[in-house]
C-alpha cells in the first residue's frame, strides 16, 4: 500500500450493525423509503438502512481532522464549509457568495489555513481517503465544490483523473497552484455542464465534501443533485457529506436526492464510516443513479 494512503481510523469497526436491505415499505406509498438510523424518510426512493447498534464512543474526526482540537477543527461558518452561486440568477446568491461579498479576503484566508495545517502535519485528507477506497486506480473523479483542491488534489496524486469545479476564482487559483495534477474550473454546480466545456461526463465518482450542500441556495439544491446524476457513469457513485443544523435538514436532503433521480446506497455519520444514529450531527451518503 502506498504509505501516503493511510488507513482510515477503524476503532469500533468490528462492532455489530444490522445490514442494509432494499425492499418496499408496507403501506400506500408504492415507492421504497429510506431508513437512516431508525428514522424513515417517507416516500424517498432508495435502500433502507436499519438503525445500528450504538458504538461505545463517538467519532473524533468528521472531516479528516480531530474535532475539538483548536489547531485542527474546522470552525462552524468557516470557509471550509462552502457552496456555489448561480451567476445567471443574482437574486439567489449562495451563503458563500454572501460571505465573500461581505469579506473579500475570506477566500485567501481559507486557502492559507489549509496550507498551514498541511505544513503542520495535520491530516486534512480524510474525505479523500474514503473516496479513494471506493475506486480502482485511474478512475475519473469530479470534485464538486472543490475549494482550494484539498480533496481532489489528494485523489489526483493517488493516480486518479480529477476535475474540480468551484464558484470561487480565488480558490480555483489556489487549487491550480497547490495541486497542478488536477484540472480546476470556475463554475456553478447548479448549471454544471462539463461536456459543453469539452470535458466528458461519465465520472466514476463525484465527491461533495464539507458542507458544500448547505451553502447552496435552497432553490438550487435539486438542480445540483440532478447534475451529479447526469455526470455519473451508470454505475458511478456520488459521495456527499454535510452537518446538521446548517439550514438543510437531513430529511429534506433525502427527499431532494430522490427527486434528482438518485438512490442512497449507504448512509453513515462520518467519513470514518461510523454508523448513523438519530442524534448524529453529520451525514455522509453514497449515492447512485436510480434504476430506470
Amino acid at each position: 500500500m502506498d504509505p501516503a494512503r493511510a488507513e482510515p481510523h477503524r476503532a469500533g469497526a468490528d462492532r455489530q450493525t444490522r445490514v442494509a436491505t432494499r425492499r418496499p415499505d408496507r403501506g400506500t406509498d408504492p415507492r421504497c423509503r429510506y431508513r437512516l438510523g431508525g428514522r424513515v424518510a417517507a416516500g424517498v426512493a432508495g435502500p433502507r438502512v436499519a438503525a445500528p447498534v450504538r458504538p461505545a464512543h463517538r467519532p473524533g474526526g468528521r472531516c479528516g481532522v480531530r474535532d475539538g482540537d483548536p489547531a485542527t477543527a474546522h470552525p462552524r461558518g468557516s470557509a471550509y464549509h462552502r457552496g456555489v452561486n448561480t451567476p445567471s440568477q443574482p437574486n439567489r446568491p449562495s451563503k458563500w457568495t454572501e460571505l465573500v461579498t461581505a469579506d473579500p479576503e475570506h477566500s485567501h484566508r481559507y486557502a492559507q489555513r489549509f496550507r498551514e495545517l498541511a505544513d503542520q502535519g495535520q491530516d486534512i485528507y480524510g474525505e479523500a481517503r474514503l473516496v479513494d477506497a471506493l475506486l480502482p486506480r485511474g478512475s475519473r473523479v469530479l470534485d464538486a465544490g472543490c475549494g482550494a483542491g484539498r480533496t481532489g488534489g489528494y485523489l489526483a496524486r493517488a493516480g486518479h483523473t480529477v476535475v474540480g469545479v468551484d464558484q470561487d476564482p480565488v480558490l480555483i487559483e489556489a487549487a491550480q497552484a497547490d495541486y497542478p495534477e488536477g484540472t480546476w474550473l470556475v463554475g456553478d454546480l447548479a448549471e454544471l455542464d462539463l461536456p459543453a466545456r469539452g470535458i466528458g461526463a461519465g465520472f466514476d465518482a463525484i465527491v461533495c465534501a464539507g458542507n458544500v450542500m448547505t451553502f447552496l441556495h435552497p432553490e438550487t439544491r435539486v438542480a445540483v443533485l440532478r447534475n451529479f446524476a447526469n455526470h455519473l457513469k451508470a454505475d458511478g457513485r456520488a459521495v456527499v457529506g454535510f452537518g446538521r443544523d446548517r439550514g438543510y435538514d437531513f430529511q429534506s436532503y433525502l427527499d431532494d436526492v430522490a427527486h434528482a433521480g438518485l438512490d442512497v446506497q449507504v448512509g453513515v455519520a462520518t467519513w470514518e464510516l461510523r454508523p448513523f444514529e438519530p442524534d448524529s450531527d453529520f451525514l455522509v451518503t453514497v449515492l447512485g443513479r436510480a434504476a430506470g
